[in-house]
């Protein structure tokens, strides 16, 4: 799936298909989430820091992206 299909596919009557356009964010949204930390943890930042820019906390982050 490309991402210029989307739109169409969120705005589907047909479930099946919405649903895949649901997947398909959530995987991208999660890979995007994954690259962003690994930045911040480069650049230095605390999972504390890392924590509150997800709304989530500092143990959260890190147990979801530590490593």
């Amino acid at each position: 799936m490309e991402l210029d299909e989307l739109p169409a596919m969120v705005t589907s009557g047909d479930p099946a298909v919405g649903l895949r356009a649901a997947l398909a964010l959530r995987r991208l949204a999660d890979r995007l989430e994954a690259h962003q930390v690994a930045e911040a943890r480069r650049q230095g930042w605390s999972w504390q820091r890392i924590g509150d820019a997800l709304g989530i906390t500092r143990q959260s982050a890190h147990t979801k992206h530590g490593r």
